[in-house]
């Protein structure tokens, strides 16, 4: 299947998603919008939970990608404004996402846990990583909610100044 089906395939389905549940999706619907037939559907995906799943991967190698430097190099550049504008470019994906209920699911790429370490006198980082987590999904979730009104830039302010209220 070329780059360009899978891609057709994808943003239909997330475009549906957008509109309504999963369990009113059909791959009948998918096929149809994509102006694909069924064969086509079935070469590369097993069901819709196969290509559910697809577009998870997609999107976790997407924010990955992001910080690829950081993970190979080993040092945490605390940069949330690139996974925010990555968010703002990319909204029906992080709603299609959320929607899915893969926000529990993720690992956390970009959280600095030598730092936590110092922060917290090396104490229950595993409960302030979960902490952070949560909160993080949250702050995106309320803002794709609300339409990514505020800026990447003001989603960053937000995030570095709850973050940092932990009294250095």
């Amino acid at each position: 299947m070329s780059i360009y089906t899978k891609k057709a395939i994808m943003d239909s389905f997330v475009k549906m998603l957008s509109q309504k549940s999963f369990d009113k999706i059909t791959i009948k619907d998918i096929i149809e919008d994509c102006g694909l037939n069924r064969s086509t559907f079935y070469a590369n995906y097993v069901d819709l939970y196969d290509l559910a799943d697809k577009v998870r991967v997609h999107l976790e190698s997407e924010v990955n990608h992001l910080y690829e430097t950081e993970r190979t190099q080993k040092f945490n550049s605390n940069d949330y404004l690139r996974l925010f504008r990555h968010i703002q470019e990319n909204q029906l994906f992080y709603r299609t996402y959320f929607k899915l209920g893969y926000d529990n699911q993720y690992e956390i790429q970009f959280y600095d846990t030598e730092q936590a370490k110092q922060d917290f006198n090396n104490q229950y980082i595993d409960y302030h990583m979960e902490f952070f987590k949560s909160g993080l999904t949250a702050i995106i979730k309320r803002w794709l909610a609300g339409g990514c009104r505020e800026t990447p830039e003001e989603m960053d302010h937000i995030v570095r100044s709850e973050y940092q209220g932990r009294g250095r």
